[in-house]
């Protein structure tokens, strides 16, 4: 059986880690219990919590105990970074928040069952800390020459906006956080991304200190993408896992776009695959790359991860229905305007000519190549084939009250947004 370090390496899942051999032998002697920390910073997890979630639930299904730690507290004061200051935000907005990340992760473990995953809180043993207590009984633990020595501590440093005592504490904190987690559970093993080594090392080293024991950090590198570039930015935002941020069709569209020389990276980190599979379909994009085999396959699969097969399912029937693979009046509002969002678009009114209506939305470059492609056979609406370049837009048109979808070809899509 292979152990689940050569698993989570193969899969590109393990960047650096605390003695490496020690970690192997500890997590072959038996069940251990582990952590990974979620702070709401925002009101949804997105791709790099994905990636996290995913190593616990490789971890869970190799039989170590899972801790879901999400930050009430640390979501207070917020991880240093790189570009300045955090906006601190209320109280109230971050205990919502919590809330929310609590329910998104609950998706992804195991929470009954022989080996349930555990949700906690770190509010629950720091919120009633007096300041006297944390600086006597975790404070003194700490040299400042080691906290200022951390990269993202330098470098603020050495900002013309420097960093505030609030957000260089942090790493005191998500020490605590381990320290608290090992008394309470005998937790022997912090996961995160390779941008929170520092962090991890702080609880590491805090549990050396006090407790006379030995216990391990792991990260996971930063994903990029084929070119370098940083993995999960699209138009400059997260891919967001909660649908109300980004739509299960924007998600899985984001996947089915995937480049060839990153997918199988993807395919490795992203979903549960065997090697064999993957394998196969790394065969399949070499030889048939237009197929697109590996890109359905990683789409479906994360899609279907994060949102449910039943919203997959939608989104694919999405797909075919808007370049004429199905019935259109079939798909919900909002899958309709997910799908849409993207298309060219022009406000159109009902009795408007339909070679206007292509004209105006640009598909066409004028009334002429409309009435032309009207001719040969080359205009649609709503997947219907117009036969009459007289013909003009109706009522029964319009789906869901707003939309017209309207297509020059096989793949020349827009959308006409009826007003009026």
């Amino acid at each position: 059986m292979t152990h689940i370090l050569d698993e989570l390496a193969w899969r590109g899942l393990i960047a650096q880690s605390t003695d490496a051999q020690a970690l192997r032998e500890a997590l072959g002697s038996g069940p251990q219990t582990f952590y990974v920390g979620f702070d709401p910073t925002a009101p949804s997890l997105h791709h790099g919590h994905l990636v996290q979630l995913i190593v616990m639930r490789h971890l869970q299904l190799a039989g170590h105990h899972p801790l879901a730690l999400v930050g009430g507290a640390t979501g207070l004061i917020g991880d240093p970074r790189m570009s300045g200051e955090r906006v601190l935000n209320t109280k109230d907005t971050v205990a919502e928040w919590v809330e929310r990340l609590k329910s998104q992760i609950e998706r992804f473990l195991d929470f009954g069952g022989d080996n349930p995953a555990r949700m906690v809180n770190n509010l629950d043993w720091t919120g009633e800390l007096s300041a006297i207590d944390f600086l006597r009984e975790v404070g003194k633990h700490y040299r400042l020459g080691t906290m200022l020595a951390k990269d993202t501590v330098a470098r603020r440093l050495a900002s013309e906006e420097g960093i505030s005592f609030t957000e260089f504490s942090y790493q005191i904190l998500q020490g605590m956080d381990f320290l608290e987690l090992h008394r309470r559970y005998g937790c022997t093993l912090q996961s995160g991304g390779n941008d929170q080594w520092g962090n991890l090392l702080s609880g590491v080293e805090l549990i050396r200190k006090t407790e006379r024991s030995t216990v391990h950090a792991m990260t996971t590198p930063l994903i990029t993408k084929a070119d370098g570039t940083k993995f999960g930015k699209s138009e400059g935002g997260a891919i967001w896992l909660d649908p109300e941020m980004m739509s299960p069709y924007a998600f899985y569209q984001f996947w089915l776009n995937a480049d060839d020389a990153e997918v199988i990276g993807f395919l490795k980190v992203f979903t549960f695959r065997t090697r064999e599979e993957i394998a196969e379909l790394e065969r399949i994009t070499a030889e048939r790359p237009a197929a697109r085999e590996a890109q359905r396959a990683l789409a479906y699969d994360v899609t279907s991860l994060v949102h449910g097969k039943d919203a997959t399912d939608k989104v694919i029937a999405a797909s075919r229905a808007l370049f004429g693979g199905g019935d259109l009046t079939v798909l919900d509002a909002a899958t309709l305007a997910a799908a849409t969002a993207e298309l060219p678009t022009a406000e159109v009114r009902i009795g408007d000519p339909i070679v206007d209506v292509l004209a105006a939305i640009g598909i066409v470059p004028s009334k002429g190549a409309a009435r032309r492609a009207i001719a040969e056979g080359g205009g649609y609406v709503n997947n219907r084939k117009v036969t009459d370049e007289a013909e003009t837009l109706g009522a029964d048109d319009v789906l869901h009250g707003q939309w017209v979808l309207v297509r020059r070809g096989k793949r020349t899509l827009a959308a006409a947004r009826v007003v009026g």
